[in-house]
């Protein structure tokens, strides 16, 4: 298997997971179109699946799908052996109807049980493809292929994320909710106050300040010399020479 197949299953099954709250084993719900075409294909779909899926997997069917296909066993007497080998889910039918009308029974609006279904009846997928949170599982090229998460999978998904503020999915949530009440945490946060921080007085910058200009009239005071302090002239101290030295 292609490292790029590989990695699209890893990434749409963590959208289910994360958003609609799948988990492993994957319940695979199974209907006869899928087992003829493995059937045709010589396709082993116990080993094929898991190994595609990365992951352990529970291959499931219904009544109605069996007595369906046992109509049918004449052309498709090899898919019928197939799906008799996988587990019945109770569809609670009374009388049996139509492999397409029970699948759709069996998902619901919601898919609540959280099944993937794996089927080749394109009629079917694309009415699945109108409800949330149903991925689709067939054949292509003699390989199992997961469709992509289809718009409604994707606008429901969006939606509930608008609605909680964070990124968990409807279940986590309603299990948060319930571990609260459980443990009676309450769900007000109260606001803390944040004291607004006060400024500092800074000095003004020199470079900006503007130079004090000199007023009409006014004295200029003389440089002062390094060698004076406080700006007082220095004065020299003459030598005096003796009377008696200036006589001679």
């Amino acid at each position: 298997m292609k490292i790029t197949r590989y990695k699209k299953v890893q990434k749409y099954m963590k959208f289910y997971y994360n958003n609609y709250g799948f988990h492993q084993p994957y319940q695979i719900l199974v209907d006869g179109t899928f087992c003829f075409s493995a059937f045709k294909e010589q396709i082993n779909i116990r080993e094929q699946i898991p190994k595609y899926l990365n992951s352990q997997v529970k291959l499931l069917t219904t009544r109605c799908i069996i007595v369906e296909t046992e109509k049918i066993a004449k052309k498709a007497h090899g898919a019928l052996t197939i799906l008799k080998q996988y587990g019945i889910h109770e569809c609670d039918h009374k009388e049996p109807i139509s492999g397409a009308k029970c699948i759709l029974s069996m998902i619901g609006k919601r898919n609540e049980k959280h099944y993937i279904l794996a089927s080749q009846d394109r009629d079917l997928q694309e009415a699945l493809r109108t409800r949330a949170g149903i991925p689709l599982l067939y054949f292509h090229n003699k390989s199992p292929t997961l469709d992509k998460p289809s718009r409604a999978s994707y606008d429901n998904a969006g939606q509930s994320l608008q609605t909680n503020n964070i990124f968990i999915s409807e279940t986590q949530n309603k299990t948060l909710k319930s571990m609260k009440k459980a443990l009676g945490v309450a769900e007000k946060v109260e606001n803390v106050k944040i004291p607004p921080k006060k400024k500092k007085t800074h000095n003004p910058n020199p470079l900006s300040c503007k130079k004090k200009k000199k007023k009409p009239g006014q004295q200029v005071v003389a440089k002062k010399d390094p060698g004076t302090a406080c700006g007082k002239v220095r004065k020299r101290n003459k030598n005096k020479l003796p009377k008696h030295v200036q006589k001679q």
